[in-house]
């Protein structure tokens, strides 16, 4: 500072002026200093770490936000450091520092919903496009925001979701492998053969074109019902959406059941039998015919 002040003062400034401009252009200086290098530096640093765990573009976008804004907060802490202004920016600090505090208190969810937010950028319990379910509800996700995340229910029914409600519970991704098991159980009756209704199933299971090879379908006896037998059916499908997977499952089902059908094994349905009497009261005064 004493050097730029020189420089004024001998270019013909009288020292009460040469004082803030020095200080004004130690400010500039300072945070321009500052702000390039995190602009070099910083930015492709915090770029390639998200690029390495291989986030979406949209999640890229806030986080670079973020670092932008803390590079300009730390070059601007740093200018009036260089520019002399310490006692100024120690009861900016302490102003800051309360009005942080009180903001805390007001939006203490709308904190906690970008603290989510970021958890869901850096665990990455889902992604856009994922189909998810939580909480009884269900949908795939189209957007996800530093604050809330958007999903499209199966009745085209857009949700906007707060994000310490998908951080707070459980999340059931199905699709997280990129695979998606599913199982069915097929009801025969007691008389019927169980390892040919086994082979049935599974043959209609390898003839459907969206059901997986590898993991093979398989078939374990799971239930001895009042009037059935249970076969349930474990099924694997590749990265389907849930109209796929509603269809896939719909397709593979009717395709058993005509076998079934066909092959004269029953699917049997529950049976009830009713006993016991009626008994009225009065009966006698009710069967009398009425008066003319």
């Amino acid at each position: 500072m004493a050097i730029i002040d020189e420089y004024l003062i001998d270019a013909g400034l009288s020292a009460d002026l040469a004082a803030p401009i020095a200080s004004a252009i130690e400010f500039v200086v300072g945070f321009a200093v500052v702000y390039l290098i995190g602009k070099t530096f910083v930015y492709p640093l915090v770029r390639r770490l998200l690029n390495r765990r291989d986030l979406d573009a949209h999640a890229r976008k806030p986080l670079m936000k973020v670092t932008q804004i803390v590079v300009v907060f730390a070059a601007i802490s740093v200018a009036f450091g260089v520019a002399g202004f310490g006692n100024f920016l120690n009861s900016l600090a302490t102003i800051a520092a309360a009005a942080t505090l009180a903001i805390g208190f007001a939006l203490q969810d709308v904190i906690a919903n970008f603290v989510a937010g970021i958890f869901i950028f850096t665990d990455r319990p889902f992604r856009i496009g994922d189909w998810i379910e939580w909480d009884g509800n269900s949908g795939v996700v189209e957007d996800i925001s530093l604050r809330v995340s958007r999903v499209r229910t199966f009745d085209n029914e857009l949700l906007t979701v707060p994000n310490s409600q998908l951080t707070d519970g459980v999340i059931k991704n199905p699709m997280a492998k990129d695979k998606l098991r599913q199982k069915f159980v097929f009801g025969i009756g007691y008389d019927d053969d169980i390892e040919q209704a086994t082979d049935i199933i599974i043959e209609e299971a390898e003839k459907h074109p969206d059901i997986l090879e590898d993991p093979a379908p398989s078939v374990r006896l799971t239930e001895l019902g009042d009037s059935s037998v249970g076969l349930q059916s474990r099924i694997w499908i590749a990265d389907p959406s849930r109209a796929d997977f509603v269809k896939v499952r719909g397709d593979y089902v009717t395709s058993v059941k005509q076998r079934f059908d066909e092959e004269g094994i029953d699917i049997p349905y529950p049976n009830r039998t009713l006993s016991g009497g009626l008994e009225l009261a009065n009966a006698a005064e009710i069967s009398q015919p009425a008066d003319d």
